[in-house]
């Protein structure tokens, strides 16, 4: 059996702690693990002191002259990896090294790795109009109809991520119009439901003939159904939820790409048109950081191109 080197040990001590005691995700925790792989890999780091400016140098060189496949509209180009994509490599390692200083090794300081320049992000959205015709697609009083419904004023009610979706429990109390949600990184904000998403909620539930415990689950096809019942889950996955809203945006005549994510920005878009300030934006979006939910202050300086207008320039 291979001897661990020391680099190795104090990774996946560093794995165990962001889980454990910092509350990150599977995923998250997979993430970092495949980030610092690729540094250690790449720069034969196999000890503490091997992490040097010019190992991190060395590879930020190399990561920025890495070719990536990029999908776009459905076509595969060759480019280089995203400046955002080489920061996450980045951040892994800072936090790798912060991790190394509270054990007492003596390492580069972690903030002497700079992050890329990256440029500010954009966010894909839909108009209003675009939305209510997606809203109105389901409009059967079977079962699927009733469920697309009930997941589509879900989705726009709460501004849910789809994870967050697709992991409730049909025992859900719905009768305070609120429930609390455990999201990213283990954090719990409360949820608010609106009176459209509580009726179609209800009358969802009303019409299922299935005992799974999960809030939204697949519905059988025609002869589908000696086939659902061989599966240990029926739950929605995530991928099942892109599907639906994908559906109803082409029914509704939308030919851009539109996902559950972009009906979360629809869900902040509106609060914040509609005089919400920020600070709460964040907390129903549950983002850990309020630069997160600043991507969205372009709706909230929308009243000054009127102001520009109203006010500038009158002795012309």
């Amino acid at each position: 059996m291979a001897i661990k080197s020391e680099i190795d040990s104090l990774r996946q001590g560093f794995l165990e702690y962001i889980e454990i005691e910092r509350g990150r995700s599977v995923k998250t925790v997979e993430n970092y693990d495949h980030y610092l792989n690729r540094f250690f890999q790449q720069q034969n780091i196999r000890k503490v002191s091997d992490i040097t400016e010019r190992s991190v140098r060395d590879f930020r060189l190399w990561l920025n002259r890495q070719n990536a496949t990029k999908n776009i509209n459905g076509r595969l180009t060759a480019g280089t990896i995203k400046k955002r994509t080489q920061n996450y490599y980045l951040i892994a390692l800072r936090s790798f090294l912060k991790f190394l200083l509270k054990k007492g090794y003596k390492v580069l300081a972690p903030d002497q790795i700079e992050l890329a320049k990256v440029p500010e992000r954009s966010i894909d959205l839909i108009t209003a109009e675009e939305l209510r015709r997606i809203m109105d697609g389901p409009r059967g009083s079977d079962v699927k109809n009733l469920r697309d419904k009930a997941v589509l004023e879900l989705l726009f009610s709460t501004g849910l991520r789809v994870s967050e979706l697709c992991a409730l429990d049909r025992d859900l109390d719905l009768s305070r119009g609120e429930f609390a949600i455990r999201g990213k990184g283990e954090k719990v904000r409360v949820v608010f439901i609106s009176e459209s998403a509580k009726k179609a909620l209800n009358e969802y539930l009303e019409k299922r003939d299935d005992m799974d415990e999960a809030m939204f689950v697949q519905v059988a096809g025609k002869g589908g159904k000696d086939l659902l019942k061989k599966r240990e889950s029926i739950r929605l996955t995530p991928r099942s939820v892109e599907r639906i809203v994908r559906f109803y945006a082409t029914k509704a005549g939308i030919s851009k790409k539109v996902t559950p994510h972009i009906i979360r920005h629809s869900f902040a878009t509106d609060l914040l048109s509609n005089g919400a300030d920020l600070r709460s934006v964040q907390a129903l979006l549950g983002h850990a950081n309020i630069t997160t939910t600043q991507v969205y202050t372009h709706v909230t300086d929308r009243h000054l191109k009127e102001i520009h207008k109203k006010f500038h320039d009158k002795n012309s």
